[in-house]
């Protein structure tokens, strides 16, 4: 106590200067109008300016939340696109609900982990099956582009067998004439930037530039984009060909993915017993 009255005294007139310029800045203002409109002002600019940057610091900790339920919404519109597609144009005048007619629907999910350099990567997602997902479900990517295949669920939780896979193969077609091959990553490919298109007839003129789309088999919406031909070449000894893509998906930065719910995949399995998803 005897060190804070002796502190008190030493430096009064400072503690005195204080009080009584705050006293006359106080009257003044208040006697004043064009100060207090001044004063005033500047107030609201300096609390503007901090709510400003305190609302920037918000939005970025709440980008988790946003992306998420941009994510889920994209989701509902990739859907309804899905059914507009799959409509006959022939039967168009008879669809009143294609909510309940579309044969695809989509779940969007979080990658929490994910692989691009080994011989057979995984991916990790933060749903499961209280989700609605299965194994064997088609995998795509939110932009453009294929992913791969459900392989394990838990409850919250989902394994995804990628096209960056060896064991992974996807129905595909050439978008300008149909011919059918499979999507492949290749043996002893290491680029997660380009893929392979095996057993196309060799009689079909394949360009470079070329465009390659899902056939719709193996639970994969049909047209869906999945890479142009860079190179084409004529496997020795057959009569097929074999195209290297350049993928448009880019797994390296792959943040969300949509599983694809194809509302007759049971029953096409049913009559393909022995057929491992496309294969």
């Amino acid at each position: 106590m005897r060190n804070l009255w002796i502190f008190l005294s030493r430096y009064n007139a400072f503690f005195f200067f204080i009080i009584f310029f705050t006293v006359g800045l106080v009257l003044t203002i208040r006697n004043n109008a064009y100060q207090r409109s001044v004063t005033f002002s500047s107030t609201n600019e300096i609390v503007g300016t901090a709510y400003k940057r305190l609302n920037i610091i918000k939005r970025y900790l709440n980008l988790t939340q946003v992306n998420d339920s941009l994510a889920a919404e994209n989701a509902q519109l990739k859907t309804q696109l899905l059914a507009i597609a799959s409509i006959d144009s022939a039967q168009i005048s008879n669809v009143k609900d294609t909510v309940n007619h579309q044969q695809y629907a989509l779940i969007a999910a979080k990658v929490i982990k994910n692989s691009i350099a080994l011989t057979n990567n995984i991916i990790t997602i933060n749903k499961g099956g209280k989700d609605g997902i299965a194994k064997d479900m088609a995998v795509i990517s939110p932009i453009k582009g294929v992913v791969g295949f459900v392989q394990n669920v838990s409850e919250n939780f989902a394994t995804i067998r990628p096209l960056l896979n060896q064991e992974t193969a996807i129905s595909v077609v050439l978008k300008k004439d149909n011919a059918f091959g499979s999507l492949v990553w290749g043996d002893d490919n290491f680029d997660y930037r380009k893929a392979y298109v095996k057993e196309i007839p060799n009689h079909y003129k394949v360009k470079v530039g070329d465009t390659i789309i899902t056939s719709g088999s193996g639970g994969f919406p049909r047209g869906i984009e999945v890479g142009k031909v860079t190179n084409t070449r004529v496997s020795t000894g057959d009569s097929f060909m074999t195209l290297e893509i350049a993928l448009f998906n880019n797994f390296s930065t792959l943040q969300f993915v949509y599983i694809v719910k194809d509302k007759f995949a049971e029953e096409v399995k049913s009559l393909q017993p022995e057929i491992k998803n496309e294969r």
